[in-house]
Order: structure tokens, then C-alpha cells, then sequence
């Protein structure tokens, strides 16, 4: 029995909607908004490789490994970006939550806390996973920031984790947030959320 079904996740301000082939042109311009993929250290797709890209997000879901998620902006009803549970060990409800990314534009505001508020909660609360993963390249540090932001502890560094197109080694680090930090980590992130929008507001 499948641990992972497909569910729309949303806030007032963005929606999580299923992964699917036909989002590929949207993901592209969404993509081309700060040419992302000339970000070495990251997996944003190009028009070169997002086929295989999409092609393997959809066959992990179907060996119960990933949730892929195509996010979208409701204030525009626009595609912005992606992210999904990934490298899944249900036997051990462990999850990780990683091949995020979004169009430049929409960096740095609600969208990020909003959608890791949903996924978060989406594992720990229906999942009942016990522990929740974020990997990142050692030379993302901006994701590396966002992610003890969400209250992530580091977990340590995988040296020579993998090989990047160029032929150099990546070292990930790895950090992560457990059942008995949920709580407190939500109580932040609403927090973090609510700020942001009073900023927005009164801007």
C-alpha cells in the first residue's frame, strides 16, 4: 500500500498541486526568471534537461519514494516554482523535503515559509513522520540559511556525497527537524509568516 497519495495543499497565498507533464512550460518561464539553473550548486531544470527532470519526479511518486509538487501562486494563479517530499523511507516515516526552488521574483518573500508551513505540517500531522530532511549543496549558503530559519538542526556534512555534471564532488549538508520540534517549530514559522505579511501591509 501506497504511504504517499496525491493531495493539493494551500494557504491563502499559495497552492501545492500535484506534479504533472503539462506544467513544463510554465516551470521553464518560471525558471527562466533569474535564469536559476546558472546556479551551479542547485538542480533547477533547463530546457535541456527538464523532460528527464519531470520524467523522474512522477516515476519516484510511482515507487512510493517522492511526492513532487508544482507550486503556484493563487493572488495570480500563476506557476512559480516546485518542491517535494523526497528520498521517503516509509517503513520509517522519514521524508525529506528538497527540489525546491522558485522564480527569482518570488524569492525571499511569504512563499517559502508558507510552503514549508504546509509540507511540514502535511508530514508530521498526516504522515506522521517522525523526523523531516533538508539536503543542500556546502556552497548554497543562502538555502543553508533559509533552512535553520525553519528551525532545522544540522545534522552534519556527507563529504563527496555525489558527482556534479562538471566532474567535481558535492558535499551535501544535512539538517533536519523531529516529531518533539514540531510543535515549537510551527509556533515559529506562524510567527515568521504573520510578521511578513504586517510588513507587506504596512509597506
Amino acid at each position: 500500500m501506497k504511504w504517499l497519495n496525491e493531495v493539493v495543499l494551500e494557504t491563502d497565498n499559495v497552492q501545492l498541486i500535484p506534479l504533472r507533464l503539462e506544467h513544463r512550460n510554465d516551470l521553464l518561464a518560471a525558471a527562466t526568471d533569474g535564469n536559476l539553473w546558472e546556479l551551479w550548486f542547485t538542480s533547477v531544470p533547463s530546457e535541456v534537461n527538464i523532460d528527464a527532470y519531470l520524467s523522474k519526479a512522477l516515476s519516484d511518486f510511482e515507487n512510493d519514494t517522492a511526492l513532487p509538487f508544482t507550486v503556484i501562486d493563487k493572488r495570480t494563479n500563476s506557476i512559480i516554482g516546485t518542491t517535494r517530499f523526497a528520498n521517503v523511507v516509509n517503513e520509517h516515516r522519514r521524508v525529506e523535503i528538497g527540489y525546491t526552488w522558485y522564480a527569482a521574483s518570488y524569492q525571499k518573500t511569504y512563499v517559502n515559509s508558507e510552503c514549508k508551513l504546509l509540507l511540514l505540517q502535511y508530514a508530521f500531522e498526516e504522515l506522521k513522520a517522525i523526523a523531516v530532511e533538508f539536503r543542500t549543496n556546502w556552497y548554497n549558503f543562502s538555502s543553508r540559511n533559509a533552512i535553520a530559519r525553519l528551525g532545522a538542526k544540522q545534522d552534519g556534512v556527507l563529504r563527496n556525497h555525489q558527482f556534479m555534471p562538471d566532474g567535481s564532488y558535492r558535499d551535501t549538508v544535512v539538517f533536519s527537524i523531529i516529531e518533539s520540534e514540531w510543535n515549537a517549530c510551527k509556533t515559529s514559522l506562524l510567527y515568521k509568516i504573520a510578521q511578513i505579511h504586517q510588513r507587506n501591509k504596512n509597506s
